[in-house]
Parts: C-alpha cells; sequence; structure tokens
C-alpha cells in the first residue's frame, strides 16, 4: 500500500469522477484506474461501484475513507516535522550540560524558544568525557564543554570565556589584599574536582600552577560550588580554597595570566573560637589574581 495510492482513492472518492480525479492529480485516467484497482486488489474489497454512467463509493470504500483521509493527515504532518527537523526549528535537541552554566543556559535556552517556538530541548548531564563521547556517537546533538581544545570528529564552538574565582575565608590574610598572585597560593590547599570527573578542566587549573611555579596542595575533594563556599565560608573545613567558574554573564575574564581570576571571600567570625552553629556568609569581597607588578620586588 503506498502514500499516492490512498491519496488517488480520496480524490476519486470526492469526484466521482476517475476522468476528474486525473485531471486534479494531472494524471492520464488508465494511471489512476490502474492504482486504484492494485489498491482494491491488496485490500481484498472492492472500493467503487463502477459503470458507464457513475462511479458510486461501497460500503467499504465508504468505511475506509475516513481512515485513509486520517492517515493521509498523519503523513502530511510527518512530512511537516522532517522539514522542520531539517530546518532545525522544529523536533527534540538533546543537549548535554555540566556544573555551573546557569544565566547563560537560561539565556540560550530563551533565544532557541524565540528561534524555533516548536523546538523541545532536552538536557542531560554528564561528564565532560561522556558528553564528547555520545554526541561522537550520535546520542547528543550538542554539548557544553570547558576548556577542551580538541575533539577529533566533532566541531568546537566557542561561546564565551568564563573567569576563574578562588574562594578564600574572609579572615585569610590575603583576603584583604586588593590583588594576589597565583605563587601566593601554593601553601593553601585547593579544593579540585577529580581529574576524571573533567580532565580538561582539572589539567587547566594544574598547568597554571605549574607555570606559576608550584604544584597544588590538595585539600578536601571539590563537590558542588555551594558546598565548597560553605565550607570554606563558615570554616566547617580546615583552611582552605576552591577555584570555580565564574557564572556571572557579564564579567569577563582579562587577558594575559592564565588562569585570570577573581576572588570571592565569605566572612568569618574574627578571633575567639568558631560557632557550633555556622553563621550566615556576609556579602562577598572580589579580589583579583592579575599580572605581577614589574616595579614590586619579589620576594
Amino acid at each position: 500500500m503506498e502514500i499516492r495510492q490512498l491519496t488517488y482513492f480520496v480524490t476519486v472518492a470526492e469526484e466521482l469522477s476517475f476522468g476528474r480525479a486525473a485531471q486534479r492529480l494531472q494524471l492520464v485516467q488508465p494511471a489512476v484506474s490502474q492504482q486504484i484497482r492494485r489498491l482494491e486488489r491488496e485490500l481484498g474489497v472492492p472500493l467503487f461501484d463502477r459503470s458507464s454512467r457513475h462511479v458510486r463509493l461501497t460500503a467499504a470504500g465508504e468505511c475506509l475513507l475516513p481512515e485513509v483521509r486520517a492517515v493521509l493527515a498523519a503523513a502530511a504532518r510527518a512530512r511537516q516535522v522532517a522539514a522542520g527537523i531539517a530546518a532545525g526549528t522544529d523536533g527534540i535537541l538533546r543537549v548535554g550540560t555540566s556544573q555551573g552554566l546557569g544565566e547563560r543556559l537560561d539565556h540560550i535556552l530563551e533565544q532557541l524558544r524565540k528561534i524555533a517556538p516548536g523546538l523541545r530541548v532536552r538536557l542531560v548531564s554528564a561528564p565532560v568525557a561522556e558528553r564528547i563521547t555520545r554526541v561522537r556517537a550520535g546520542e547528543l546533538d550538542a554539548a557544553f564543554v570547558r576548556a577542551v581544545t580538541a575533539a577529533p570528529g566533532l566541531e568546537l564552538l566557542p561561546l564565551w570565556q568564563d573567569p576563574l574565582t578562588i574562594a578564600l575565608p574572609a579572615t585569610h590574610p590575603l583576603a584583604a589584599q586588593p590583588a594576589i598572585q597565583l605563587p601566593q597560593l601554593s601553601s593553601i590547599p585547593l579544593r579540585l574536582a577529580p581529574r576524571e570527573d573533567n580532565p580538561p578542566f582539572h589539567d587547566l587549573i594544574v598547568g597554571a600552577c605549574a607555570d606559576a611555579g608550584f604544584q597544588p596542595l590538595h585539600g578536601p575533594p571539590f563537590t558542588t560550588p555551594q558546598d565548597a563556599l560553605a565550607e570554606i565560608g563558615t570554616g566547617t573545613a580546615h583552611l582552605d580554597c576552591a577555584l570555580h567558574r565564574r557564572r556571572r554573564p557579564d564579567t569577563r575574564a582579562p587577558g594575559g595570566v592564565p588562569p585570570t581570576c577573581r576572588a570571592h571571600s565569605a566572612n568569618l567570625p574574627r578571633g575567639g573560637p568558631r560557632p557550633a552553629r555556622p553563621s550566615p556568609a556576609a556579602p562577598a569581597r572580589c579580589l583579583r589574581i592579575g599580572r605581577p607588578d614589574p616595579n614590586q620586588r619579589q620576594t
């Protein structure tokens, strides 16, 4: 059974004339008659009563007509959806995501909604290596990745730059300085996610520390920004720091020093024993890790 045979059947049923149906379909009459006979043979029932004076639907033809119209409507809808998918305005877009996209992801989804209101987005959270593998396998249509410089068989499109931030307790001496250099963090344990969770980002941080002349001291593992900042800021862990990606969309990383960072600090009670229950963190202060001052003597 072919779609064209069903189309011919509906056209003849509406015209009740093979000649007029052929004209409407822009075909010769024998071609229409031949396809209708083939359809009847396949279905095993006559669809039309034919005579020299008239063409009428049989009982079977009358029962079949609404069903065939539904099939043709579904086929037309399928073609429309396929065309929308091909044009990128319809269908389902499967996107790999990670933590820390924040408002940027919201903005991208909003722009997609305006450009392609019929497009549904399915977000899939997975480690960066799995995201790349699934895009390559066709299981994802796209994925957000950070610090990835090469992915054989895939196209990498730069979207934005995320500054890195260093989080310190407000009571740490470095938190009071207007600017700090990366080597000044060499004696502070660093919270960093395991390499297997995000090899490119892990290598970026460790490589930047190596370029600055030191290997980072490993502190407690980095889990989520919220948990890490809460533990550092409220003193529920030993003195340490964490590097994470700043998510403010209006912030751009100054160039020159890899990685160029901003430092956020959360207030701790100054002096005396730490409270049994963490006190609320005060507004954060921001520090910038920048280039060394060439006029300042290095010690």
